[in-house]
């Protein structure tokens, strides 16, 4: 090859480097704040990046994605929060309640985030949900208001049931919302047993516990660490063969008796939706924090005969699926 052949080519792979540099450069980067891990949030991470496509953001388009996973260690989230704010991205998503959202809070005062939790006035992100004020807003998904429906539906499928555990994970901050449960509870003439898990170990004690204490129910308490682990969940469940009833849609679709909460899909969705429009130059502080409109109760008839409980036809008649 000729001399001038080979400066040629050179000068264009230098030039075609340096646009491509330029153009990753320019690309808005947004960074990503799990509590959770990677694998059992997938479905909600694709729903995540469908609302930033609907409104013109493609991961590896127009628009890279830091991903911080924190394995249901929470200890790890300030750091992991600190990296992002120090890499100076252009926003952060925070998924898996409010321990992620106030450690992103923590982290910067400047970029914007958009959360997903529970409860974001009580856990001090937001200053009121019509006006969040500062740089948060996102979406409360009323996870653990609604722990209270969750032991009266339990109640209602297994109406002879009369001691309740609820399972909940010592590591978050739901105080209020187990005072709650238990004042249900008394009101129903039910005893309640609190169940603390944090690890795989302590989930398979917990379940082992549940004979010695004579329980006939449980409520699983809401949490990413629960979310995370929804295969485990369900199959000991089966195991010691304890009525079940659980947060989202996903723990009965894998084999959970029953489920009452909003549509995380949905939710995540629109969380996207929301990353575009500050991308594009909105303020979070004009952006009202969502709460969702419809709740999901969903039946598994399966695993329901696999436990020997007829559903009521209360239940079944107010079911949004049934899954046979």
């Amino acid at each position: 090859m000729r001399r001038r052949e080979l400066m040629f080519l050179l000068g264009g792979s230098m030039t075609a480097a340096r646009a491509l540099r330029a153009r990753q450069k320019a690309m808005p980067v947004i960074g990503y704040l799990g509590g959770a891990s990677p694998g059992p949030f997938a479905p909600f991470v694709d729903a995540f990046r469908q609302g930033l496509s609907e409104t013109g953001f493609v991961e590896g388009q127009n628009l890279t994605i830091e991903y911080r996973w924190a394995e249901g260690r929470y200890d790890r989230l300030p750091a992991l929060a600190a990296d992002l704010a120090n890499r100076n991205v252009d926003l952060i998503t925070t998924s898996g309640g409010p321990l992620p959202a106030r450690a992103a809070k923590e982290a910067t005062a400047k970029i914007p985030i958009v959360f997903v939790a529970s409860n974001p006035i009580e856990q001090g992100l937001v200053a009121s949900l019509a006006r969040p004020g500062g740089n948060l807003t996102g979406f409360s998904i009323m996870a653990i208001e609604v722990w209270p429906k969750r032991l009266e539906l339990l109640s209602e499928l297994v109406p002879e049931a009369k001691v309740i555990a609820l399972l909940v994970n010592p590591s978050s901050t739901f105080g209020p919302a187990i005072q709650s449960v238990e004042e249900a509870a008394r009101a129903k003439g039910l005893k309640l047993h609190i169940l603390n898990a944090a690890t795989d170990v302590e989930l398979e004690t917990g379940f082992a516990s549940l004979a010695q204490l004579q329980v006939n129910g449980l409520v699983v308490g809401t949490d990413p660490f629960f979310n995370s682990r929804r295969e485990q969940l369900v199959a000991l469940a089966a195991r010691h063969a304890v009525p079940a009833i659980y947060e989202w849609r996903e723990f009965a679709a894998a084999g959970g008796l029953i489920s009452y909460g909003s549509s995380l899909t949905a939710t995540y969705r629109q969380a996207g939706v929301y990353a575009a429009k500050i991308l594009k130059g909105a303020r979070p502080a004009d952006l009202p924090v969502q709460q969702p409109t419809t709740f999901e109760l969903v039946i598994n008839l399966k695993t329901a005969k696999a436990l020997g409980l007829t559903v009521p036809q209360s239940i079944l008649g107010r079911a949004d699926e049934v899954i046979e």
